[in-house]
């Protein structure tokens, strides 16, 4: 059985990245539509061109409600707005999605959660497989290191990205909070400045670095009296997202409605029972 992929944003660099991941992953996948904005300049390249894989006769179109029919999975690592349009048309038809973007409000995920009720749909902070590997990492070392260690997370992006700190830096935050049973709205601190007297146990801090062409660093320390353990992760490429993305993709194939993350296409959930 092929599995007709759609993307959206597909002329961004993420898009293009997708496009080539798809064309890698063999016969069992197939881009079946390539979706931009209704004024983009691209519309009607030959997708294959724009990801530089040659030409694969799938044009770029204006609206995913005209491809909506002739795909079985959307790919969607967009802005906000645009992701919950999409979700809202994926879910009336019956179309399977993998969610990248970040930045949504507490209401918009619950949207997004309505919508699970009637389609599979995987949303992640991050597709990288060690990125999720990190995410197990991080929950044993703040049960082992429980109240004893100050934790801060740290993160760098590119440039042109326009939420911070990242989706992956906050899930991280998550992560330990949960792990430490304490609730990270209340304890997370972004970014400090002046005289902000001495560091408060139990606070989570983030910093955020914008600059570049980063594709996404991310580091948790656990610093305690006389030692500190680090947990790191380094993207070079996009493509370590790409892959990920096109295999919760052909993961939800198999699967009923239902709200899912990377840790279920991976496994890791039962790994961690």
């Amino acid at each position: 059985m092929t599995i007709r992929i759609g993307i959206t944003g597909a002329a961004g660099r993420m898009g293009r990245t997708l496009i080539e991941a798809i064309a890698l992953a063999g016969d069992e996948l197939q881009l079946a539509a390539a979706i931009e904005q209704p004024r983009s300049s691209f519309l009607g390249a030959d997708s294959g061109e724009l990801s530089g894989q040659g030409r694969n006769g799938v044009p770029v179109v204006g609206s995913l409600g005209e491809v909506i029919d002739s795909i079985d999975a959307l790919i969607d690592f967009t802005v906000p707005a645009a992701t919950l349009a999409n979700v809202a048309l994926c879910a009336e038809r019956g179309v399977a999605i993998v969610i990248g973007t970040t930045g949504f409000t507490a209401a918009e995920q619950g949207e997004i959660e309505s919508a699970a009720t009637r389609i599979a749909l995987c949303k992640a902070s991050n597709f990288s497989t060690g990125v999720n590997l990190c995410f197990q990492l991080l929950d044993m070392a703040a049960r082992v290191l429980g109240d004893e260690v100050d934790i801060e997370v740290y993160e760098a992006h590119h440039r042109h990205k326009i939420d911070a700190p990242s989706g992956t830096a906050l899930s991280m935050g998550e992560v330990v909070a949960n792990a430490l049973g304490r609730d990270l709205a209340k304890v997370a601190v972004y970014g400090r400045q002046g005289q902000t007297g001495a560091r408060e146990r139990e606070t989570i801090g983030f910093a955020t670095v914008r600059a570049g062409d980063i594709v996404g660093d991310h580091t948790v320390t656990f610093a305690a009296e006389g030692e500190r353990v680090e947990i790191t992760h380094k993207a070079s490429s996009r493509m370590s997202f790409a892959r990920g993305a096109v295999r919760a993709a052909r993961w939800l194939a198999g699967q009923g409605a239902g709200y899912y993350d990377m840790q279920d296409v991976l496994g890791l959930k039962k790994l961690a029972e």
